[in-house]
């Protein structure tokens, strides 16, 4: 029998160059238990500052942080005994073929949870394994270990607490190890083929040049969402990885949200935000517009749909009540959604103008300066899309119609920067090309769609339809105020709506393409000519010609300025 004080040692559970967790039964009360002890044995004060760090982090009470039953020493060497019960570790669940990707991501989210409570109360974890993380029946999941692997060194060379920075990086590092573990779990095998973590670590950037993404060939198939959110907390970038384990748990929430339909999430929090400050915040000038409705006489209705459509706001809570109160009138199926702004106003009147008007938040709503200053510009963007998507619409389809899809194409975007400027941040940060080192080539940035789901869990298009279709909009719209998909050639467009949705998707393109670096650019636009081309009959000059009508809005990028005038 191999025994350590008063434990018999059973199985080792899990070893890395820091730690080493044994499977024990307690001699005196005939339970088995966890024992879990530094590789090392700390030599003059520092075990009693090891004994200090551990019993500190078992007073943390959270549901996913394990109580250690006892933290003691034997022979001077340390320990943390935790109950094992109904325990098991990842390390034992964790097979060669996987685990399923919600049921994994359910699991790292509570881990997430943990951790973020530990870091927000100055501890770290130091060494997280899969064998540091425990399961039981119930898919209740818990850590063990905190500041067993603990290694701070004081500035005269003791053992002690931690700098204020190293427990930032500390934190940081646990993250990274957590998102290393998700890999392992959904690949089957380890990252770099090393079961022990932080020797992974220690071989990816800052410490090393190797890097980690999950193979595209896997026992279980990943989805999108969750790949994104997987490769984005191991990325080779340290500025791209999630800096905090709350921000890596609300990513998982939100995809697991969306894949379940269950309350929270992004869409939850975004549809209670909606009820208190609206979609969008009325523009600056709001007040004078709403006076000269005033004074505009009933029946012009076209030169008031103009007037409207210049606040996107107004816009959409015009469409916002004219379908509602079709929908709780039953109407939709006879009369179709409303998706014209002439055809709402006739509908509501210039007194619905007014109260809709009235209704919005003003300017800039709970937005800080920064996030009220790139909102602008975002609108401004979107507003300028749908100007070069009336211009290279076929002759005899409504101006005003393209125009309106054209914006849709862009209220998950707007709402995000909105709502969750933060996040939006983030995002963009995401979608940003990698500085390039010497001699090596920038990497590309994420897409919209990639960088979305590695922040939010769900893409940026997909908040947007689910608020137009409460609205009360029908399939049809909802699909059409859905970019066309960019990692896929261009079918045949079939019918109007095809056409008005690749004609809104065209646009939006070119505002990507406009908004890259200058030496992109013209690649860029050649790319979307030669992509809609066809569909649209279109030449690279119509598109030429488009950009050039429309003057580049105040706020827009010195690319944009240059194409403008180029």
């Amino acid at each position: 029998m191999r025994m350590f004080g008063r434990f018999q040692l059973l199985r080792l559970l899990g070893k890395s160059a820091k730690t080493m967790v044994w499977l024990c039964m307690d001699t005196r009360s005939q339970l088995e238990c966890m024992l879990d002890i530094p590789r090392d044995k700390p030599a003059g004060g520092a075990l009693a500052a090891w004994l200090e760090a551990v019993r500190r982090g078992a007073r943390l009470n959270h549901p996913q942080l394990a109580q250690p039953l006892e933290v003691g020493e034997h022979d001077h060497w340390p320990y943390a005994v935790y109950e094992r019960g109904q325990w098991v570790t990842w390390a034992e669940k964790i097979s060669t073929k996987g685990l399923p990707p919600g049921e994994v991501a359910t699991w790292t989210a509570q881990v997430g949870r943990g951790l973020a409570f530990a870091h927000e109360a100055g501890i770290s974890h130091q060494d997280l394994q899969p064998f540091h993380l425990l399961i039981d029946d119930d898919q209740n999941v818990c850590i063990m270990g905190l500041e067993v692997a603990s290694r701070a060194q004081t500035a005269d060379g003791s053992v002690g607490l931690e700098s204020l920075r190293a427990s930032r990086h500390a934190a940081e590092d646990d993250v990274l190890a957590l998102g290393l573990i998700l890999h392992h779990a959904l690949a089957g095998q380890p990252a770099l083929e090393e079961a022990d973590v932080s020797l992974v670590m220690g071989r990816m950037a800052p410490r090393g040049s190797e890097f980690v993404r999950l193979p595209w060939a896997l026992p279980r198939p990943v989805p999108d969402p969750l790949r994104a959110i997987v490769n984005r907390a191991t990325d080779r970038q340290e500025k791209q990885r999630y800096l905090t384990a709350r921000s890596l748990q609300r990513a998982l929430e939100g995809w697991l949200s969306t894949l379940s339909d269950q309350n929270g999430g992004p869409l939850a929090i975004l549809m209670d935000r909606l009820r208190s400050v609206g979609v969008l915040p009325a523009m600056p000038g709001g007040a004078d517009r709403v006076a000269h409705l005033i004074l505009l006489e009933k029946g012009r209705t076209n030169e008031l749909a103009a007037i409207v459509l210049e606040d996107l706001a107004l816009t959409y809570e015009l469409l916002r009540v004219v379908n509602t109160a079709q929908l709780r009138g039953g109407q939709v199926s006879g009369d179709g959604p409303v998706l014209m702004l002439r055809r709402a106003i006739s509908m509501v009147g210039l007194e619905g103008v007014r109260r809709a008007a009235l209704s919005l938040r003003a300017w800039p709503g709970p937005m800080n300066e920064k996030a009220a200053e790139e909102m602008e510009r975002l609108i401004q963007r979107v507003k300028r899309a749908a100007r070069i998507a009336t211009r290279l619409a076929p002759a005899g389809y409504d101006a005003e119609v393209i125009a309106l899809i054209t914006t849709l194409q862009n209220l998950g975007r707007m709402m995000v920067q909105y709502h969750f400027p933060e996040e939006s941040l983030q995002i963009r940060r995401l979608m940003h090309p990698s500085e390039s080192a010497a001699g090596t080539s920038a990497e590309q940035g994420m897409t919209a769609e990639a960088a979305s789901f590695a922040v939010l869990g769900t893409d940026l298009e997909s908040l947007g339809v689910a608020v137009v279709r409460q609205w009360g909009f029908d399939e049809a719209v909802l699909t059409m105020i859905r970019r066309l998909p960019t990692n896929t050639g261009l079918k045949m467009l079939e019918g109007d709506n095809d056409l008005l949705r690749a004609t809104a998707s065209c646009a939006n393109e070119l505002m990507d393409a406009l908004a890259l670096p200058p030496k992109r650019v013209g690649q860029a636009l050649s790319a979307v000519a030669s992509r809609y081309g066809r569909a649209l009959h279109i030449t690279p000059k119509d598109i030429q010609d488009a950009i050039q009508a429309d003057s580049a809005p105040a706020g827009s990028t010195s690319a944009e300025r240059g194409m403008a005038s180029a």
